[in-house]
This record gives structure tokens, sequence and C-alpha cells, in this order.
């Protein structure tokens, strides 16, 4: 019996010895709040300007509209000085003088529960910052404040208005279980955490994950991967590392798949999987970028929460870490979004469009990005190190956006004139992973001024094709193939010679081939261009009306290249071959194994003898000889890839870009008689073709690429 007894109280100590989950979780969330550098000169600022009525002399408490709410400071401001009072190396550790200046600041705020025109920092911002102060000081706070301060914490609840399904509702679920945690309410923490786990789903057509892995914020179907798209993943997996190894750990499912979103989405959609291509962005490109890489904290809390794809994962992070050179070769189209990557170990590339289905750019709210008019229309940005546009938004031509065939306006629109729908529904690529074409049949909702714009993308190289260019102003329309920092000089091939450019702006004729920091622009017909490669001045208030936006002018050195169609163009055309990460020397000798079969209003199609790929974009039926031996034919609009061993077709990638076909016709002049799970393929004798019928992607899958092995 004596024995029992003490076995009994043995498991009963060890049962009280050991935390809770719940214990545990709050444990890791309040060392993550305290995991930040603490600035002891800065603490030390903030208690000695205090006033006696618990503000700071610096901060603008006025001003509560969209545009400022610079008193967010005020809670910062808080979190500041709450770390360093617990944080035992800081010389404010337990300092009386700090924790009456906390409480005199905290009950200023309470009593004055300031309230911004603009929902965010009401829902989020505010309540985050003083539930990380509850967090942080336990009990050390007079109840009289901490209960004021509950209902403004409170804003963050799950019926608020900003609590949107897969939008800003996992982060406002989380600054609620954080509160709670600091409640100790077991049973309301239960019930939180399943809604958090419950926010990773798809949800396409609507705010959220799509099923191509971009992500869409609002129902303007507007690309907001690298914006909401990031702060939803990392909200997910900061919680997921949270309640690793205890009871209330995520599902395995959907672990695994907010790490397919974030490495098939997030990643992908960055250069190198660590910087942010400028072609996602939309009013975003109008601050500031002080860091330009993106940070390892969420792989590696992903890596926390799971094993799945952790080889993938620990690359990212190295990679970010400067530890190893990327490898990366891939091709992608988010089908959902009308945004293409293509991405070489040397180089990254993008494409951005609108279509009926989406609108062209992000509407500029809270008066940011205000001349992001033509952004989305058929933007192409060019990227080899990852700074070419660094922080050049203030300076920037906005009717010059690399890849943009746009009218020359003498000024830009209203900022109220930004977001338009779509109005074409030919949009789209062709991709079988590693290679792939887009195309764009073009009409600017800003203008009148249409287009059928194609890029057709390789290893070493891309292709960029327009024809059909037309507009109905008597204005200039000009298509821009790139405008970026100016690096370096400027060097141009024309008439058998090589000159270098002096600073300024040029028009040259007869170009074969321009070369700049390491990008090649090669005219397979001599073609008349313009180049400037000078100054350019402007200033981030010019796009930014934050009250807290620098208004002094800003200087950049600039390279532009564009190619002017003049006034009323009927039947403009251009046609150019992208050299990324190439040298000089190089430059007489690249792209001689590409051929531009067609570059007309029909047809685009471009051939690659060294791969043995061939592109093809149709706006309406047609066959076009590919070669000697070889024809091509559609039955009505699509694009489609081939590649080829010798004179044989071996496989065959097509897509609709209208998104309105059950399945795709093609013929080709050589005798297959093969079918598979979703193609028949039939050989006409008479034709002396091949007839093709492909089923294609359905419901959220239209616009996927389908590839059939022959």
């Amino acid at each position: 019996m004596l024995t029992a007894a003490i076995l009994l109280l043995c498991l009963l100590q060890t049962a009280f010895a050991a935390p809770s989950g719940f214990d545990t979780i709050k444990k890791r969330v309040i060392e993550a709040i305290m995991n930040h550098d603490v600035d002891d000169n800065r603490v030390a600022y903030l208690v000695n300007t205090l006033s006696k009525d618990g503000t700071w002399p610096d901060i603008n408490y006025q001003d509560v509209s969209r545009e400022g709410f610079e008193n967010r400071r005020h809670h910062e401001n808080l979190v500041q000085m709450a770390r360093a009072y617990k944080t035992k190396t800081s010389k404010f550790y337990k300092d009386k003088k700090v924790k009456s200046a906390i409480e005199l600041a905290l009950k200023h705020w309470v009593e004055k529960d300031y309230f911004c025109e603009n929902w965010h920092p009401n829902q989020i911002g505010t309540p985050t910052n003083l539930v990380y102060l509850m967090l942080l000081m336990g009990d050390g706070l007079p109840k009289e404040l901490v209960d004021k301060a509950q209902p403004i914490i409170g804003r963050a609840n799950l019926n608020a208005s900003g609590a949107r399904p897969s939008g800003d509702r996992i982060k406002i679920a989380g600054i609620l279980a954080k509160n709670i945690l600091f409640l100790n309410d077991k049973k309301q923490f239960d019930e939180v955490i399943k809604v958090i786990e419950g926010e990773i789903k798809f949800n396409t057509g609507k705010r959220g994950i799509q099923h191509d892995y971009g992500f869409h914020h609002r129902e303007d179907r507007v690309n907001n991967t690298l914006s909401y798209g990031t702060g939803y993943a990392d909200a997910f997996a900061e919680w997921a590392a949270y309640v690793a190894g205890t009871e209330y750990a995520f599902s395995e499912e959907k672990i695994d798949q907010l790490i397919d979103y974030y490495l098939d989405g997030i990643c992908k959609q960055m250069v190198y999987g660590k910087f942010e291509d400028t072609g996602t962005k939309n009013r975003d490109i109008s601050r500031a970028d002080d860091k330009n890489a993106m940070g390892t904290g969420t792989p590696e809390k992903l890596q926390t929460a799971s094993d799945y794809r952790k080889q993938e994962l620990d690359e990212i992070i190295k990679i970010r870490k400067g530890e190893v050179k990327p490898k990366f070769s891939f091709d992608k189209f988010f089908w959902q979004t009308e945004y293409y990557v293509h991405q070489r170990p040397k180089y990254f590339t993008s494409v951005r469009m609108h279509s009926t289905r989406n609108h062209n750019m992000e509407v500029p709210y809270n008066s940011e990005g205000l001349k992001n008019h033509h952004r989305g229309d058929g933007t192409n940005y060019i990227t080899v190190r990852g700074d070419e546009y660094l922080n050049t938004a203030p300076v920037y031509d906005w009717q010059k956006i690399p890849g943009s065939t746009i009218l020359q306006k003498p000024a830009m629109p209203s900022p109220d004139e930004i977001q338009k729908p779509g109005l074409t529904d030919f949009v789209g690529a062709v991709t079988d992973g590693m290679y792939g074409a887009v195309s764009y049949d073009f009409k600017s909702p800003h203008d009148p001024v249409s287009a059928k714009k194609a890029w057709f993308f390789f290893d070493k190289e891309f292709v960029c094709l327009g024809a059909g260019i037309k507009s109905r102003a008597e204005l200039p329309v000009a298509t821009t193939l790139n405008q970026c920092l100016l690096k370096g000089d400027v060097l141009v091939g024309a008439n058998n010679q090589q000159s270098t450019l002096k600073k300024g702006e040029t028009q040259l004729e007869n170009v074969n081939w321009v070369f700049h920091d390491g990008v090649g622009y090669l005219f397979p017909k001599p073609a008349k261009i313009n180049i400037s490669n000078q100054t350019q001045t402007g200033s981030w208030w010019d796009i930014n009306k934050q009250t807290d936006t620098p208004k002094e002018m800003v200087n950049l050195d600039m390279f532009k290249l564009w190619i002017d169609h003049g006034k009323q163009p009927s039947d403009a055309s251009y046609q150019y071959i992208v050299v990324p990460a190439t040298a000089e020397q190089e430059m007489d000798k690249a792209g001689q194994q590409i051929a531009i079969l067609s570059n007309t209003s029909e047809i685009q199609a471009v051939n690659h003898s060294g791969l043995g790929i061939c592109q093809i974009v149709f706006y309406t039926s047609g066959e076009i000889k590919v070669s000697e031996n070889q024809t091509i034919g559609m039955d009505g609009p699509g694009t489609v890839m081939l590649k080829t061993v010798g004179a044989a077709v071996k496989q065959i990638s097509v897509a609709d870009p209208s998104r309105k076909l059950g399945k795709i016709h093609i013929t080709v002049s050589q005798k297959m008689e093969k079918s598979g799970d979703n193609f028949r393929s039939f050989w006409n004798e008479k034709k002396r073709v091949s007839e093709i019928s492909i089923d294609l992607p359905q419901t959220v899958y239209a616009g996927q690429s389908v590839t059939i092995e022959l």
C-alpha cells in the first residue's frame, strides 16, 4: 500500500510539474515578442520626453486620417519600453521610472482611445501592440488600466469588419488568441485556434488562396501574393510554430497546404525566392524599401511545424542568408491571377496582365501608389541581381513601364481612375513547367489603344512580339523595353559598329542591339529606338500622400529604352529579343538559334532550333509552317508549344487563354495515332495531317496548361 501511495504521489507531482500546452504556447508567444533588440538610448529618450499628460511631443495626436494616424507610434513606444523593462541585459530592467512611464502613457491612450479613419489600425495595429504590452507586463499593470484596455483590444474579434475570410481574419484571430492567452481563457483559446487552422483553404474566386497558389485579398482578383498573401502565410506559420508539439497542433493536411502555397506561390513570385518581383507590387511600390531581401522567419517556423518539403524550405533559407547561390529553373503561369514568371539560375523575368476576369491594379488606398494606372498592362520586368528597380519609384516615368505599350499623355489621369476592369478575354500562357509563351490580346482600359502582345521564353533569352498596335488618339504610342537604374555604360550596335552612348536622350536608327547592365536587347530587324541614360527627378510625395512621406526631391540616374510607334498607329508592330545575364562580347552572336516565324494580328510564333521548341499564339483559326516538313494548325484561338526531336514532335502543350473551350483541336503534318486519358489523335489520310483533340481543364483550373507526350 505504501509503495502504491508513493507511486501515486510521484505521478501527481509529475502531472503538476509538466506545463500544459496552453502554458507552453503562452511562453513561446512571450519569447517571440521579446525577441527584438532593445535600444536603451531610445528607451531613455522615451522616458525623459514623456509629458505629464502621458503624451510625446513629437507625435501628432490630432491627425487620425487614413494618410496619418501618427499616434500609432504611441503604443509602439509602450512595447519598446516594456521590452526594456523585461530584458535582464537592459539597464532599464525592472526600472521603476520606466514602469511609471508605461502606466502614464497607457493611461493616456485608454482614456483618449484614438480611433483612425482607416479600420486597420483600430482592429489590427492598436490591438496588436496593446496585447503585446499585456503579455509582457503580465500582472504588473494596474487592474484599472488593464480593464480599460480590454475593449480596445477587443476590436480584434471574429465579427469585426476586417475579419474577412481568408483576408485579415487570420491576423485578427491571432491577436484574439494572444489576448486569450493573457486572460488565461483556455476554453475560448480552443475555439480560436480552430478558426486559425480553418483559414488555410482554397478560396478561388473570392478572398484568399487561389488554386494556382496566387493570393487575392479582394474580389477584384488583383494579385496580392507578396503583400497580403505573405502576411497571411506569416500569421499561420507563426501559430503553427507556437502550437507545434502540443495538443493544439495543426493537422498535417493544413500545414502541408500552407507549405505548398508558400513554396509554389510566394517563393515562385520572387526573384530567386529571395527578392520581391517589382511586377507583383501594387500601391506598396510607392513605399521606400529599406531591406529588399525577404527574411527567413516564416520558412524556419514552417520547418518547426513540419518536415514536409523540408529540403526546399532549407534551400530558401540558405539562399536568403547568402549561404548558397540559387539554382532554380522553372516556368509558372498563375492562371487565376494573369501573372507569369520565368526563372533561371542567373535571371528572373515576369509578365503581369489583366482580363475580363480581374481588374488591372489595386485601388490607391490611403493615397498610396498614385500613378499605378499602367502597371498591369503587360508589364515585363527583368532582373539579374535583384536591385535593378530598387527605390526607383519617386523618379519613374509611369508611362514607360517595362514591356508595356502605352499612350504617351501630357499628364497621368486622376488616381481615382487607376483601377479598371479588364476588357479582353484572351489573356493567358502555355507552359510545361520549364518553358512557356504568354499571349495578351491587349485593350487598354484607360486609352483608345490595343495590341496583340506575346512573349516566348527559353533558357538564355526570351522573345517579345507586338502586332496590330492601334490608337485613335492624336498622341504618340510607345512600347518600353526597360526602365531601371543606370549602372555603367550603355553600348549600341548599329551599322556594323559598336558605340558607347553619352548621357542624355537619344533617338537612333538601324540599331541591331543595345547592351546595359548585363542585359542585351536584340532587334532581329534593324530598328529605330529611343534611349535615355540620364538623371531623372521626382519625389515620393508625388506618388504617396502619407503624412510621413518625404517631400524632398530625389535624383537618380536611370536607363530607359523604348520604341516610338508614332501618333494614331493603325497596324504598328515590334519585335525584340532580351538576353539577360550576358556580356557585351556575346551580342553579335546572341539569338542565332531563334527564328520569328510570324508576328501578325492572327498568329505570333517563334522557333528555337537549339532547344527544338516552337511556340505559337493563334488569335484566330489558322495554320503556320514551322519547318520545311511541318505545318501546325488550330481551329480557333489558343496557344500551343511543341517539342521536337529531329523532325518528330514528341510533346505538345496547349492552353486556352479565353477560358471558354472544353477541348482544343490542332493539326500536325506528322502521322501520329496515339491516344491518352485526355487526348485523341487521328490520321486524316485525305488532308495528310494528324487531327489531335485535347481535353482542357475546367472550373477553377480553366486556363491551366495541358501537356501530352507522343
